[in-house]
């Protein structure tokens, strides 16, 4: 299942900032497409990065100077190349969905996806369970705040761990629009 859910977080959309790269004054820049803001490529040195090349992307982990490890080869950048750059979870989220069964996590994302909504929209998370790591008996709310430019999703995660296990997730959309979805197991 371990595979699956990183499938899952894979495709999500809006996992990607993207943009273009220039050489300028002996130092590479990237430019964020949406929001045209340039910044510096050694930010960004160690992690997931994809090149565009042909109309594919390769995938690789951005080393310094403009080069790229792309499984065992060492790609290099060009001025005007077109790179995305795998954006990070909210800690906290990242951390709950480890925490949350299998079929919850499922449960969850689907929903959130045909919301119109992706984990990387999400603005905010507050985690109980991580304050509950050694307590046998599991109760509270978990909070988060989704973002996606068009409107906003706030979702209540209610969960009960104990003999039985229930998670309950309340999906409240900006325009009034509600979503409940509940797994129960025991």
């Amino acid at each position: 299942m371990k595979q699956q859910r990183l499938k899952l977080i894979e495709y999500q959309t809006r996992a990607f900032t993207m943009g273009t790269v220039e050489y300028i004054n002996d130092q590479w820049i990237f430019f964020d497409d949406e929001t045209e803001e340039a910044s510096l490529l050694e930010e960004y040195i160690h992690q997931e990065i994809e090149v565009l090349s042909l109309n594919n992307w390769r995938k690789g982990i951005l080393l310094d100077e403009g080069m790229i490890n792309a499984s065992g080869s060492i790609l290099t950048l060009k001025n005007q190349d077109t790179i995305r750059i795998r954006k990070h979870l909210v800690f906290a989220l990242e951390r709950l969905l480890e925490e949350i069964s299998d079929d919850s996590f499922y449960q969850f994302i689907t929903t959130l996806n045909t919301m119109k909504f992706s984990i990387y929209d999400c603005i905010y998370c507050y985690n109980q369970l991580t304050f509950l790591k050694d307590v046998k008996r599991k109760s509270g709310v978990n909070m988060m705040i989704f973002d996606n430019q068009d409107g906003l999703c706030s979702v209540n995660h209610h969960f009960y761990y104990n003999e039985k296990v229930t998670d309950r997730f309340e999906f409240t959309l900006n325009t009034g629009k509600r979503m409940i979805i509940e797994k129960l197991s025991s």
